[in-house]
């Protein structure tokens, strides 16, 4: 609650500084319609003339405006309009704007390309924009996901709600490489280090537009922007007025494969007012609910050191299966190598040796000898229940011993005797076999949902100077797919801000809380179940014994494969069955058990402080004639709270502080036909050294409405918070922080280094313990900030006043590329070489290292927007990326398709108020990798359509719609869900 009051006390003396009084001789009251439709036209700009003086049409196209005196010359404005110019002398005049439509292409101002205001058609880079009226018209279920129809995005779809946008490569769900902000805050969650789709953010009724930044943008946004930057701009309430809200119902999974067909709702409400110009506050609300998209993916998979691919095999015929969404069954062991360790360890154990030395007459104290001596290689079933008869009584014998422990000895010699027998028949293969894992469908809560709630407050201290404080909480259910199916269950987000803005400047200051809520991993929550039910050393102990014993007792007639089904059916006996109340127990106690006390719940209650301003000196001081010159700074910290279940802050909170300033100068030459930008940024974060990135842009304006760019920009990013404080166990092994801190923890760098990967696999292969010098050690170094260089040339313009084409191509070098290397360690109290031969006492550890190879990418891409005529708009674009001179074995994580295109028809009124949307969209074929699975996702064409209906005379539309329309599966990225077809209708009121 403190934290809320630091910002409330904040907003109270900032309201107490206000400047008195408009003057207030003269009250001017009209409307504004549509000259064409006789629409009313809400958000108009209403502006006097050579003032900053103005207001805006409410939701009814009225407006009241009060001025000193007159007359005064009224300035109407509004993107898709022609502007308006109006004297007015008269107070009680009844005044009345027909405004004229007019073409809007290429007449869109952007901010993301050089954070001041620029027409769309002379931005140095490439920037792509959705505005508020492309908004409300798009062929999808939400704004969010309609950013996959702009040129050069990919997105990722993890879950229903939790969607990755990416631009120039390197798709992933949750990307550190690309900002994303919101009304100029940094919307990532702040300790996962990248946003969670638009699950925290303005509802879709509140969000003015959005703007695309391509390519590298650390030079004015900082770390993080090395691929790209979004940024989401709400709606101002004192220019967007009333009540407006959005019913949309639908259906999905209509064909059943993944579950019966389920609704899907999508419930939005905005409210915003202002009070003469001075005062204005907006309340929005929205809920989306549905049956998430199912990972079920069951193919087999290898995993090899970080990384696994997809491999032929099923549970009936590959006794080591390890499911793509099955969870569970990554607990796997050699049988020969675990049979060994299961004989060497009874060898070693005092009760054996007594036994043996008390069988043998005192000859021996090797319990393996003993035993072979009595029961031979091939005993009958008398001579197996006369040698467990007399051990039973020995141990029965032996004074001091629990019954917990006699048992639990007894329990071992019953695994040690047929594993024994097998050892010496040569019947246990050299063969590794898993646990039986469980569906993901039966440990994710597929029920999504994300509730937003935000308020903001607007307060006009001058006429130019406005204060504004904005909350922005949302929660939700949602599924993330990293180097497992992590489940974000009732996360909750919230951003809060305080903001000053004037004419030339702003200061803000901001805070984002983070919970985890009941986020949990699943692959964890599998292996969790299992072991619920039986051990793991166990289970392995049942089935080779069993294995062993089918074949000894089963002679020639027993196959291996049959040896495998009876060793399974044996191991498997109690397991808990989902839907059982053992089963049901067991997920709920792992859920609520955190990850480092063996369960899959992890804590995380972040938080990110910030504050960053920029002024603008040449508008300030009035040179903005010879020189633009703008500066800015920023300051964050991150507060890591996870209670040591996802981060190394067991012994408390970890900060980190990053602070940073940009300098921007830009000067147009030879009557503007060029303009020269050159930018330069500084950050320095709390663990690494310092980053410089320029940025130098040339815009040549060849014709009215036609310029070429080139741009050389840098960009780079600090390794993520996890990638330099995780310390999380998964299903694959354990993944920590690249801190030299980390590599002490766990002696990496003393008593208990960490070996390659491949080198444990050639030891282990080598059949022979005793073969450590096989073993070769891991090298650990110091970690740098990745950095891009950037080189790129475009051009954008408007042929035949109907046409716009934007065309770039670009050349990008990624030194310190930052990914994850798999290392091995023992896992005992006191560590040995020889530990590495048994997954048992093996830990495989994960952490990010640089990698002494460059990696190169090229791309290009097109779009053009032609208007037919008539209102009827095709559009377009086609974009490709690739890397080059990839070195053999290198694994960049590029994930982009080679070629991606999409295909738009759209007519806002093509008959009595009557529009229609419709986009098609082609992805080629894929080769993805990920910590989770790499394997070539298929290529695919799907198609979005929207129609709508706009009531006369009413603030009424009906709209229906769907997207994949042809209901084919998708997908994105392996391990996530394939995606089917969503098919709506709804109810909007006010929508603008």
């Amino acid at each position: 609650m403190r934290k809320g009051y630091r910002f409330l006390a904040a907003w109270i003396a900032a309201s107490l500084f206000t400047i008195a009084g408009f003057a207030q001789n003269v009250t001017i009251t009209g409307s504004v319609r549509n000259s064409s439709t006789k629409d009313i036209v809400p958000a108009v700009s209403v502006l006097v003339k050579g003032t900053n003086q103005g207001t805006f049409t409410n939701s009814d196209g009225v407006f009241s405006l009060t001025v000193a005196k007159l007359p005064v010359t009224l300035v109407f404005s509004s993107v898709g309009f022609e502007n308006t110019e109006l004297v007015v002398s008269d107070p009680q005049a009844k005044i009345e704007i027909d405004f004229k439509p007019a073409s809007t292409l290429g007449q869109e101002v952007v901010v993301a390309a050089t954070r001041t205001p620029t027409r769309i058609l002379e931005s140095p880079v490439t920037v792509e924009r959705m505005s508020s009226t492309t908004i409300r018209n798009l062929p999808a279920p939400n704004y969010y996901e309609a950013i996959a129809n702009l040129k050069g995005v990919d997105m990722h779809t993890a879950s229903l709600t939790f969607r990755t946008v990416t631009t120039r490569g390197f798709v992933s769900s949750g990307n550190t490489k690309l900002n994303q902000l919101v009304d100029g805050m940094d919307n990532q969650a702040p300790g996962l280090n990248f946003s969670v789709g638009s699950v925290i953010g303005p509802t879709e009724l509140d969000v003015d537009n959005v703007e695309l930044l391509a390519g590298a943008s650390s030079a004015l946004y900082g770390s993080g922007g090395i691929n790209g930057t979004l940024l989401i701009n709400s709606k101002n309430p004192f220019k967007y007025q009333g009540v407006s809200f959005n019913i949309k119902q639908g259906i999905m999974h209509t064909d059943g494969s993944q579950r019966k067909a389920s609704p899907y709702y999508d419930w939005a409400f905005r409210w915003a007012k202002a009070f003469n110009n001075k005062f204005a506050f907006k309340i929005s609300a929205a809920l989306t609910k549905a049956n998430d998209w199912q990972a079920d993916d069951y193919r087999n998979k290898q995993q090899i050191g970080v990384l696994s691919s997809v491999v032929g095999g099923n549970r009936q015929n590959d006794p080591n299966f390890n499911g793509v969404n099955i969870y569970g069954d990554e607990a796997s062991a050699n049988m020969l190598q675990f049979a060994g360790a299961i004989r060497a360890g009874v060898q070693a154990n005092p009760l054996a040796q007594a036994f043996a030395n008390f069988a043998s007459s005192g000859a021996t104290t090797n319990i393996a000898t003993v035993t072979n001596g009595i029961l031979g290689n091939n005993p009958s079933a008398a001579q197996l229940n006369g040698y467990f008869a007399n051990l039973t009584a020995f141990v029965n014998g032996v004074p001091g011993l629990t019954l917990a422990q006699r048992s639990q000895f007894l329990s071992a010699m019953q695994g040690f005797v047929p594993i024994n027998l097998g050892i010496n028949n040569n019947t246990i293969p050299n063969q590794s076999v898993s646990r039986t894992g469980y569906e993901e469908k039966y440990l994710v809560d597929y029920n999504t949902i994300n509730a937003k709630f935000n308020l903001g407050l607007h307060y006009m201290i001058t006429p130019n100077i406005e204060a504004s404080l904005n909350s922005y909480m949302g929660t939700g259910t949602t599924v993330y797919t990293g180097a497992d199916r992590y489940a974000l269950r009732n996360l909750k987000i919230a951003q809060h801000k305080l903001e000053f803005k004037g004419k030339t400047w702003y200061v803000r200051g901001y805070t984002t809380q983070e919970n985890a809520g009941g986020s949990y991993n699943a692959t964890a929550l599998g292996v969790y179940v299992n072991r619920a039910w039986k051990a793991d050393q166990t289970w392995f102990t049942q089935y080779v014994a069993a294995y062993s014993e089918s074949l000894r007792q089963g002679g020639t007639g027993m196959s291996s494969q049959n040896a495998h089904i009876n060793a399974r059916g044996v191991a498997d006996a109690g397991r808990y069955l989902p839907g059982t109340p053992q089963y049901e127990a067991a997920v709920k106690a792992g859920r609520e058990i955190p990850i480092s006390q063996g369960g899959a719940l992890f804590l995380d209650k972040t938080d990110l402080w910030a504050a960053d301003g920029q002024f603008n000196l040449s508008d300030a001081l009035d040179f903005s004639d010879k020189l633009d010159v703008i500066v800015g700074a920023q300051w964050k910290q991150y507060v890591l709270n996870s209670e040591g279940t996802l981060f190394n802050d067991g012994g408390g909170v970890i900060k980190i502080n990053e602070t940073g300033g940009y300098l921007q100068l830009r000067k147009k030459l030879f009557n503007d036909f060029l303009t020269l930008t050159a930018a330069g940024r500084y950050d320095k974060q709390t663990n690494f050294d310092g980053k410089f990135t320029p940025r130098f842009t040339a815009v040549f304006k060849v014709a009215k409405d036609n310029n070429i760019r080139l741009s050389y920009q840098t960009a780079y990013r600090f390794p993520t918070n996890q990638n330099q404080y995780i310390d999380l166990l998964t299903g694959a092994g354990l993944l920590i922080g690249c801190l030299p801190e980390a590599q002490t923890k766990y002696g990496l760098n003393g008593s208990n280094p960490g070996y390659t990967a491949a080198s444990v696999l050639a030891y282990r292969n080598s059949g022979n313990p005793a073969n450590t010098s096989l073993l070769v050690p891991a090298v650990y170094r110091e970690v740098k900030p990745e950095t891009v260089n950037s080189y790129e040339v475009g051009y954008k313009g408007i042929l035949g006043e109907r046409l716009l084409i934007d065309a770039y191509a670009y050349y990008s070098v990624y030194k310190n590329f930052v990914a994850t290397i798999g290392v091995a360690q023992s896992s005992s109290a006191t560590p040995a070489a020889t530990d590495l031969y048994s997954p048992f006492t093996t830990r495989n550890v994960s952490y990010v290292q640089n990698s002494d190879e460059d990696v190169k990418a090229l791309g290009w891409g097109v779009s053009a927007e032609y208007q037919l005529g008539r209102g009827f708009n095709l559009y377009g674009n086609v974009f490709s990326d690739k890397l080059q001179d990839v070195p053999s074995g290198f694994v960049s994580f590029f994930n982009a398709p080679l070629y991606r295109w999409n295909l738009g028809l759209r007519n806002d009124n093509v008959y009595k108020n009557i529009g229609f949307n419709v986009v098609v969209k082609w992805q080629d074929n894929n080769y993805y990798e990920g910590t989770f699975v790499s394997g070539t996702l298929p290529y695919f064409t799907w198609v979005d359509a929207q129609v709508t209906y706009r009531v006369p005379k009413t603030k009424s539309v009906f709209r229906i719609g769907g997207t994949n329309l042809g209901n084919n599966y998708y997908r994105t990225g392996f391990g996530s869900p394939y995606v089917g077809g969503l098919y709506y209708v709804s109810y909007g009121y006010n929508l603008f």
